[in-house]
């Protein structure tokens, strides 16, 4: 076939353009994934944002991400946060909590090119996805155990607010302790406050005072002054997110560990392989890096561990399900 001049210099020059086109495609390429997150309380709270902002640390580590946050952000600051961090071009913008699901749903009709997840949250959409855990599944274990180890047949819930994770972990926590105790009373208090130390020890003490032998605090900052009453009133207490014995090896019976850490790798990890969908990404006991129990307190009979050990079997099997899932 007869080439033309201008064809075989076009042709001759592709080489060059390919060369010199190479390192841009590769900046390209290696350009860093970009997330961000809003957090509605601090980076060292030692509960849910600490381990939000640890799952992010370790997601740089372990995929090169790149990752910008907020924290202590308060309700009338969320759509402007989280427009923010769309503006600026992040992939993958986080809302650490379900109280941010109405500013989310406002945000991503905005920014339809932009991934949001809201943890704990309830609703999705074209560019929403939210991800949480069968909350009910692990709490009713705390109850079983709060159950068979308390005396008075009093157990008492302390949460910050009503919503999806706390009404969820209180029904499973009830369900479970009257299964072990059908006798049994738990009581429950809302502090409105997740970060004040003094609310969450009132809170304790007030229930201690009524009876209750076991406590569950699910406040974030506020859950150390709950611990810090059952260990001077020497009542046991149940932990959250992590092995709550490793800090209070003194009160706790056993911990409810809900690994935001490993929730989060996991779905990130899908975002960067194939992308999030539209839908609710839940985790339970069938997924450990996220959802498992703790360590047992010396104090709990074996025989009793061994009971929470086959309800566990049941639940991943199916022949459990506390409500609601």
């Amino acid at each position: 076939m007869k080439m033309s001049k201008r064809r075989f210099l076009a042709s001759a020059a592709l080489p060059g353009l390919a060369a010199a086109a190479l390192p841009r495609a590769f900046a390209q390429a290696a350009a860093p994934y970009k997330i961000a997150i809003a957090l509605p309380g601090s980076i060292t709270d030692n509960g849910w944002s600490q381990a939000a902002f640890d799952a992010l640390t370790a997601a740089k580590a372990k995929y090169g991400i790149e990752f910008a946050y907020t924290e202590k952000i308060k309700e009338p600051d969320h759509v402007e946060t989280l427009s923010d961090y769309a503006r600026r071009g992040y992939k993958l913008v986080i809302a650490h909590g379900g109280e941010f699901q109405d500013a989310v749903n406002r945000v991503a009709a905005r920014f339809p090119n932009t991934t949001f997840v809201v943890n704990n949250g309830l609703a999705t959409g074209k560019n929403v996805a939210t991800a949480d855990f069968y909350f009910s599944q692990p709490a009713f274990l705390m109850g079983y155990v709060a159950g068979k180890m308390s005396k008075t047949g009093k157990a008492g819930f302390i949460g910050a607010q009503k919503f999806k994770f706390t009404t969820d972990s209180l029904a499973g926590f009830e369900a479970g302790f009257k299964r072990a105790r059908p006798d049994g009373k738990v009581f429950a208090s809302w502090t409105g406050d997740w970060e004040d130390v003094a609310k969450g020890k009132e809170a304790a003490l007030n229930q201690i005072s009524q009876g209750v032998d076991v406590l569950w605090p699910t406040m974030d900052r506020a859950t150390v002054g709950a611990l810090q009453a059952a260990k001077e009133k020497r009542v046991y207490a149940v932990g959250l997110y992590y092995d709550a014995i490793k800090s209070w090896p003194d009160i706790i019976l056993q911990s409810d560990i809900l690994d935001v850490r490993g929730m989060m790798l996991n779905y990130i990890k899908v975002a960067l392989d194939k992308g999030l969908e539209g839908r609710n990404y839940k985790y339970d006991l069938n997924t450990p890096e996220a959802v498992r129990i703790g360590s047992f307190h010396p104090a709990v009979p074996p025989a009793v561990a061994q009971e929470v050990e086959a309800l566990v079997a049941d639940m991943k099997a199916g022949k459990l399900k506390p409500q609601p899932l």
